[in-house]
């Protein structure tokens, strides 16, 4: 018999006890001798039925325990739970769980490194540029040795008796990273942090994420003036620098021109990169047999393949059409290099943002980015000007 048996059976034994009781005092009289035969008999039975009842509910408490004791929750799976459960006890004028080791700052409180970590993987997911950048992890300034084989290099020849041979190398020089300080910053609306129901943590990651991706995009291809400088700035005067002849209009030849620019040896991880407007216009080029370059790819990665080679769209690419500037980028992304000097630190916003309903969530870090190998990445520049 079941727990839902048992009680209901339980139910129909008290009316019989209760009618017992009534029928005695409807005559007003006490009970008799079956009366009090049979109502024993249904309170000795009601005990039984209880006494199994309170065995099962121990039997599920113990079984409740065996599951969570045989669990044990990894430091990652508590910190995001303390996450969530701690800005909304702060947001509600709950007092603080001493259990969830987020350390008080002037500022807010530093979230612990394990979601940091979340972000930074979902930075990797969302982004192939910075996920295909070599990228290190020091203090200090970072001196990157840079192999240049443009003007001498190793060679291997004849050699003949007593003929001394002829020394010839390729040029050593460094690429030095230091580390600018950058921030990114989102709010969350309290209605959200009050809904129980609601991911908080998978949200700030995501949202976190989305904005790192967009500034480390848009840093690690264009640079800033004085700051980081990206793939462009480190293309001032070289041989990787394709431009184009018209400011609004691209052509096969040139786009060949730009992929052959890489060597053979450093085709198989290549990529493109460019904006979406100028994938557009990319679409409707064919080939003298009518066939259009650019085509369908038939992987989950990539949407679509330039002359056998994926494209990735960012809105971080300057569009075809802007005079100068860098609209096309191609090559083997991992001759970019990424230093992240200092581990990122995430805070909460408490007061900041009370008038809006919202709180806020900081997060700040050190990024420095310069291309370490040349010859693995190109860079296409719009003409000056549309030819007549």
């Amino acid at each position: 018999m079941n727990e839902k048996e048992l009680i209901e059976k339980r139910n129909d034994l008290q009316e019989k006890m209760e009618g017992i009781l009534n029928v005695a005092k409807s005559e007003n009289r006490a009970m008799n001798e079956e009366e009090i035969k049979n109502f024993d008999e249904i309170e000795k039975e009601i005990k039984n039925i209880d006494a199994t009842l309170e065995r099962k509910e121990k039997m599920d408490r113990m079984e409740v325990k065996k599951v969570e004791d045989k669990k044990e929750l990894t430091q990652e799976e508590k910190d995001i739970k303390a996450f969530a459960q701690f800005i909304r006890n702060v947001v509600n004028g709950v007092p603080q769980n001493t259990e969830t080791q987020l350390t008080k700052s002037n500022n807010g409180s530093i979230i612990p490194r394990t979601i940091a970590k979340k972000i930074i993987d979902k930075v990797i997911e969302i982004s192939p540029l910075y996920a295909s950048a070599t990228r290190y992890d020091a203090k200090g300034t970072l001196a990157v040795p840079l192999y240049d084989s443009t003007t001498d290099d190793v060679t291997v020849d004849y050699a003949t008796e007593f003929d001394e041979l002829v020394s010839h190398s390729g040029k050593f020089s460094t690429v030095e990273l230091t580390g600018f300080l950058i921030g990114a910053l989102t709010k969350i609306s309290k209605s959200l942090l009050n809904n129980n129901d609601f991911n908080l943590t998978d949200y700030v990651v995501n949202k976190m994420a989305e904005k790192f991706k967009l500034f480390y995009e848009g840093e690690c291809l264009n640079g800033t003036d004085s700051k980081i400088s990206g793939i462009v700035g480190s293309y001032d005067s070289t041989n990787m620098k394709v431009t184009l002849a018209n400011k609004s209009s691209i052509t096969a030849d040139e786009l060949i021109d730009i992929q052959e620019t890489i060597q053979d040896t450093y085709q198989t991880n290549a990529y493109w990169i460019m904006n979406r407007d100028t994938r557009k216009k990319i679409r409707k080029l064919k080939d003298n047999d009518g066939n259009y370059l650019l085509n369908r790819a038939f992987n989950e990665k990539w949407d679509y393949e330039l002359l056998g080679k994926p494209v990735y769209c960012s809105e971080k690419v300057e569009k075809l059409g802007t005079a100068s500037k860098a609209v096309i980028f191609y090559g083997d992304f991992s001759g970019l290099a990424i230093k992240e000097t200092e581990a990122m630190e995430i805070q909460i916003l408490l007061e900041r943002f009370a008038t809006q309903h919202a709180i806020g969530v900081v997060g700040y870090s050190e990024l420095d980015a310069k291309v370490e190998n040349t010859q693995k990445i190109a860079v296409a520049v719009a003409g000056a000007t549309d030819a007549a």
